[in-house]
């Protein structure tokens, strides 16, 4: 038997179709690369053009838009929100209208860590360090931590996760030797922590998602298996300069819950002079030879991406001021 329906639950859906609505209407299929086409009579983009480029289901975002009582989930919405190119303040305001408590994406890594903590990262330097959540997200990192681990930082904040990365890069590209080791445990920390964050969007999408990307780790989950945070051993690979062991303390921070700073510790010299070395690198390859490319590409791409962007924001915002 179907809910009751509130008055005010059918105030939000009706304002979320008409946001829906207007904020379809002013991308043109040119502003997302589609021809476009002949007796154009919708302002804008279509409801099946949003659809298709959203990946859902078209009779799913017509219901949307009519303001219908469906459940929207967060990747659905993420998805909806980069079709339609919305900023965070028109992003917060669709989730609060379907319901769906948001997250604000931090600008910067002092936002979220603070300039002290930041400075002592800095300071640690030459070892590796960085700050963690109890999901894996790189919250900040040092210098080193960077050389070590470029492919969480070179993306963007939402994508900074040891974790997705491990299970999802190709075993070559991979910079953990000892996987085998320490996938397992990691995965036991991580479901762990998931108790305390049951039915929360961002947990609950991010399983989803590395379960149906990796099978290794929907085996892991499947397990059932928990393990709090201890010191390791982990064996780093780096094409540049061969293996690299360390070993890792977990240090807490006051005043930030479920976060820990690892600090990365050579186990023997040869550790420390291969750090070193890897430091000295002037322009690494990210991933493995054969799929990896320099550091300087990667982040030449991104930059123009950034700029592209901007623009892309400042040329939509233009007409809204007129």
């Amino acid at each position: 038997m179907a809910q009751p329906t509130s008055p005010q639950q059918t105030r939000r859906r009706t304002e979320l179709a008409g946001f829906l609505r207007s904020r379809r209407a002013r991308i043109t299929p040119a502003d997302v690369g589609m021809p476009p086409g002949l007796r154009r009579r919708t302002p804008g983009l279509r409801r099946e053009e949003v659809a298709q480029l959203a990946g859902v289901g078209v009779t799913w975002y017509t219901w949307l838009e009519q303001g219908r009582p469906i459940n929207a989930s967060v990747q659905v919405l993420d998805a909806v929100a980069r079709v339609l190119r919305l900023d965070v303040p028109e992003r917060e305001h669709l989730y609060r209208l379907a319901g769906i408590p948001f997250v604000r994406e931090p600008a910067s890594d002092a936002e979220v860590v603070g300039q002290e903590v930041l400075a002592i990262l800095a300071a640690l330097n030459p070892l590796p360090a960085a700050v963690l959540n109890s999901r894996y997200d790189v919250q900040a990192s040092n210098a080193t931590y960077q050389v070590l681990w470029p492919m969480t930082s070179v993306v963007a904040r939402h994508e900074r996760n040891v974790l997705y990365k491990l299970f999802t890069v190709p075993e070559c590209c991979s910079t953990i030797v000892n996987s085998d080791s320490e996938l397992p445990g990691m995965v036991a920390q991580l479901r762990r922590a998931y108790g305390n964050h049951m039915g929360e969007p961002a947990w609950e999408s991010f399983v989803a998602r590395l379960i149906e990307e990796s099978p290794l780790f929907a085996q892991l989950w499947a397990s059932g298996d928990v393990a709090a945070p201890g010191p390791r051993v982990k064996v780093f690979r780096h094409h540049a300069v061969g293996t690299i062991r360390l070993s890792t303390s977990s240090l807490s921070i006051d005043g930030m819950a479920e976060h820990r700073m690892v600090v990365y510790r050579p186990v023997a010299d040869e550790d420390a002079e291969q750090i070193e070395r890897l430091r000295a690198v002037p322009d690494p390859v990210i991933g493995c030879p054969k799929h990896g490319r320099p550091l300087s590409e990667v982040l030449a791409e991104k930059a123009a991406h950034t700029a592209q962007a901007a623009r892309a924001a400042r040329d939509e915002k233009i007409p809204l001021s007129r």
